[in-house]
Formats: C-alpha cells, structure tokens, sequence
C-alpha cells in the first residue's frame, strides 16, 4: 500500500506542477485580455447576485446557485492551505494567492458563461450543465467530456466527500472528545437529509449556511486584526515586499525564496478557489437568468469572496500574528498555525475557528454531491442518482471512521486532471465568451433575454 501511495504521490505533484500552474494562470491572465479586465465589474456582480431574476427559467436562483459554489468551494484550503502557503513560501505567498485569485475572477466567469450557454434539460426537466456539455455542444468533442465527468464523478468522493468527513470526525474527537462513529452517524444523517431533495434542497440550505459561516470567519479575523492592528502596516509591507524578494529565515518565518512563494501563493490560491478546475460552473447551469452573462458575473464574485476577502485575511491574520509573537509561532504549519492566531481571542477564537472548520467541511460535502451527481447523469443519464445519492451518504460514514491518505491522493490527482479538458473548452470557446459579454455587458444589454433554446436529452 506504501508504494503505491508513494507512486500516486509522485502523479500527484507532476499534474499539480509547474505545468498546470502554467496553464490555470495562463488562462487566468488571457480571458483576463480578452474580457476587457471582466474584474472592474465586480460590485455589479455582486449587486446582481442579491437581485432576483425569477421570471427566468431555471432549477433555483442566481445567489442559490453561487451559494451552492461558495459551499463546495470555501473550505478547510482557505484556512489551512494559506497557513501551508505562509509556512513553506513565507508571507510573499499571500500576495500571489492573492493575485491568482484577482485574476482567477476572468476564468470563473468564463467557465460559467459556457454552462450556461451550453446547458440542457434532463427527462426530469432539471437543468444540467458544466464542462462536459460546453465540450460536447460547443466544441463537438464529446470525448473530452465524458473524460472531464469520468475525473469530476471518481474525484468527488475523495475530495469533495471522505477527507472532509475525516477532518470534520477528527476535529470534534480532538476538541470535544465525541467518538468519530457518533460523528459520522450525525454528519451521515444530516447530509441525507439535505442530498436526497435535489439541487433545490441543497441550494436552499447552502443560501442560509455560507453566509452564516464565512461571516463568523470574517468577523473573528477582524476582531484578530483589531487586536494585531499596530502590527498591520509592518504585515502589509512584508507581505508585498516578501513576494519580490524572498523571506529570511527568522522572526517567526521560515526563510523562503521568490520561486517559494510564487509556487506555494499561485497553487493555494489556484486549490482555494477553483477557478479553472470546471466544478463550479456545474451549479451554475442550474440557475435562473436571463442570460448567460448575468449568471456569470454573479458566479465570477464567488472567487472574490473566496479568495480576494477570506485568504487574504486569513493570510492578514496570520502575518500579523507571527510579527506579534514570533517565538509562539515559530515552526507551526497548517492548522496548528492558524489555531496558534486565532488563540488571540480568549476562550472564543478557537471555538470559532473550529466551528468555522467544521461548517466550511460540511458545506464542501454538500456542493460536491451535486457536482458528482450531474457527472454520472452525463455518464450514465438520470438512473444515476437515487444510486448515487444513497453510496454518497454511505462514504460520508465511511469517511468519518477511516483515514485514507491513498484516497486523498488519488482524488486530488483527478481534480487537477479535470481541468485539463475544462481548459480546452475555455481556451476553444474564448471566442464565445467574447461575443456574449459583447451582446449583453458591452452594449449595455443585461436585461436582455437570451434566443439560445434549451434542449432536452434523453438521459
């Protein structure tokens, strides 16, 4: 078993390697071009995904749609990996995770402009869509859509459901002491109840949990920042200054080169926020909107909440921290490094950060059944998902009570693999996205409807 996780290990850090870095930011960088910086629209965006569109036709609303995103896609990675990203590539890396994510935005509305545009109706009359059908209808490489469900529907259950089971039973047996099978029964039974009503029912629990969640995130790494606020400025310059030129060892940080913390900032801010990987944009298919752009943008603000508001501060949080108390914070990693911050609010920042820990986990499980649902439906057709939705609820058990290294690495290898087919389509169909964003945001269209029809298949 050792050897073949030591090999899965080493397919792991090729495919998470230079190239793909090289091409997730390079495609960040080009629709970033070709959208004319799809960035400076981000308040309306945001303005857009609290207005309603429900003359539309679709499975559940805009925000519904990007909350079931922030679900899947806010988790442990944006509180432990930015502490990892800070650890091995010092406080340089948050600038660069921080600049993934600003450019990330352009990929995130690309990818969902083609789900939208490219989406269908199963039997049922639900909405699906996502990579696989922006490859198959757009491209006609049907092919490379049936591999991208293949990665999507197997990466799931490791990724998306038995680690963050695993992380939410073993943090409460270390902080409460409850046995990991009572937890897993709890986690089991609460994750059926949501799964088994649909995208609906997950959508409308997604809309009350994430802002609940990320709000009391927030609000405890402000109070930390409040409380480190003489150390803010110092934290802001080395964060800055650091990303140009390295980090001497010392001082509470471990010494890191430039190369450190580009590779470390640009991979956690790639994991964090998923721009780029095609999960995502799966929910937003299921959206009501008029057309395509107006979801997108809605969807695009998700990587700015993501990334641009909670890594950077946990990235803040953090830096500020190890300024302030050098010696307590020398040599911790990951969440040993981010319990040792939020150890700054008495009695309180632990709690928050567990409970914090615990929802964004939870919420991951909820997002990724429905991302693995839809990729067995493009598989196999709608027979896939009462059998899909019962071995689901089983490996959130299963999960609980086991910890399996092998299956996280083997997960996190196919989620890499999934971009690789999402890239083609974006890449493929730049133009596409050009041409809507010209139809409906440039020439001042957004309340326009679209003449696309939305054709049934019989799956």
């Amino acid at each position: 078993m050792e050897a073949i996780n030591s090999f899965v290990s080493t397919i792991n850090g090729f495919v998470w390697g230079p190239v793909m870095l090289f091409l997730l930011f390079g495609t960040h960088v080009f629709l970033t071009v070709r959208t004319r910086f799809i960035q400076r629209h981000v308040f309306k965006a945001i303005k857009l995904s609290i207005t309603p569109d429900d003359e539309a036709e679709g499975d559940v609303s805009g925000f519904g749609a990007l909350a079931t995103a922030l679900a899947a896609t806010i988790g442990t990675g944006n509180i432990v990996g930015v502490a990892t990203a800070v650890a091995l590539g010092g406080p340089g890396a948050i600038f660069w995770c921080w600049l993934t994510g600003l450019f990330g935005i352009a990929t995130k509305y690309g990818e969902a402009l083609l789900a939208i545009k490219y989406r269908v109706k199963d039997k049922t009359g639900s909405m699906i869509g996502g990579p696989m059908y922006a490859l198959e209808r757009g491209l006609g490489q049907k092919w490379l859509g049936v591999l991208f469900a293949v990665f999507a529907g197997v990466a799931c259950f490791g990724i998306g459901n038995m680690t963050q089971a695993n992380s939410i039973s073993t943090m409460v047996r270390d902080n409460f002491g409850l046995d990991t099978r009572i937890t897993g029964i709890i986690i089991t039974v609460a994750t059926a109840l949501v799964i088994l009503g649909g995208v609906k029912s997950i959508a409308k629990v997604c809309e009350k949990l994430v802002p609940l969640m990320a709000g009391l995130y927030i609000l405890g790494c402000v109070i930390i920042l409040v409380i480190n606020a003489p150390y803010i400025g110092s934290a802001f310059k080395l964060i800055v200054g650091n990303a140009f030129s390295g980090t001497a060892a010392g001082g509470g940080f471990a010494g890191a080169t430039v190369m450190m913390a580009i590779r470390f900032g640009i991979a956690r801010g790639l994991f964090t926020n998923e721009a780029g990987l095609g999960s995502a944009p799966i929910a937003d298919a299921a959206a009501m909107t008029r057309n395509p752009v107006r979801q997108a943008l809605i969807a695009m603000s998700g990587v700015f909440w993501d990334t641009i508001i909670v890594c950077a501060l946990t990235g803040l949080v953090l830096t500020t921290s190890i300024l302030k108390n050098p010696e307590g914070m020398a040599g911790l990693n990951g969440g040993a490094l981010t319990s040792a911050a939020f150890n700054h609010i008495p009695v309180v920042g632990p709690i928050v950060l567990t409970i914090g820990l615990i929802t964004f986990a939870w919420s991951t499980i909820l997002g990724w059944s429905y991302y693995g649902e839809r990729s067995w439906v493009y598989l196999v057709g709608t027979k896939a998902v009462k059998p899909f939705r019962f071995a689901w609820v089983v490996v959130v058990f299963i999960g609980s009570i086991t910890a399996l290294d092998l299956v996280w690495n083997i997960a996190d290898t196919l989620n890499a693999m999934m971009a690789f087919p999402n890239l083609v389509a974006l890449l493929g169909l730049s133009s596409v996205i050009v041409s809507e964003t010209k139809k409906f945001l440039w020439d001042d269209n957004m309340e326009g409807w679209s003449t696309d029809e939305i054709p049934t298949v019989d799956r």
